[in-house]
């Protein structure tokens, strides 16, 4: 490939390249002077600004598009927000309706239990030997006290 520096040396050849090798070669003053820095030479002179007079310009533009862009991104996470909160809504609801299937069938479970144990104690083979354990025995028939029922609704204990 040719570049710019190749069609040169070909051009002029390595003749311009033989005095600046010899120079720095020759070059034998200090064994312990290093080579110079590149743009050693250049000196960059800071001039300190002061800014304090400066007034900002007011840029009403700036602030419409600042504004502009404000509302547009809060009406798309209101926007965003309102169409997301449906689905999560009812991802909530299918939780909550599962939790509470299974509270249902814990209950029923339970009710059944209850009934069985229910019916256990109320069996009249059960009354039976419970009277028979406390002594319970019929009243006789001149003990019992058979009540009016009259207008009122309170029973009263009337000797006869």
């Amino acid at each position: 490939m040719a570049t710019l520096t190749n069609i040169l040396n070909r051009l002029v050849g390595a003749k311009v390249y033989e005095g600046t090798a010899t120079r720095t070669a020759g070059r034998t003053d200090d064994p312990y002077a290093l080579r110079a820095i590149a743009n050693e030479d250049i000196y960059f002179f800071v001039k300190e600004i002061n800014n304090n007079r400066v007034v900002r310009e007011s840029d009403p533009e700036g602030r419409t598009a600042c504004w502009r862009l404000i509302a547009s991104a809060g009406a798309t996470a209101v926007l965003l927000a309102g169409v997301l909160l449906p689905s999560a809504y009812g991802l909530l609801a299918g939780y909550q309706i599962q939790s509470l299937k299974r509270e249902q069938s814990r209950m029923s479970a339970e009710l059944s239990t209850l009934e069985l144990e229910e019916a256990r104690l109320l069996s009249p083979a059960r009354l039976e030997e419970l009277a028979r354990d406390q002594q319970f025995l019929d009243p006789a028939p001149r003990k019992v006290v058979y009540l009016e029922g009259g207008k009122s609704s309170l029973a009263f204990n009337v000797k006869k």
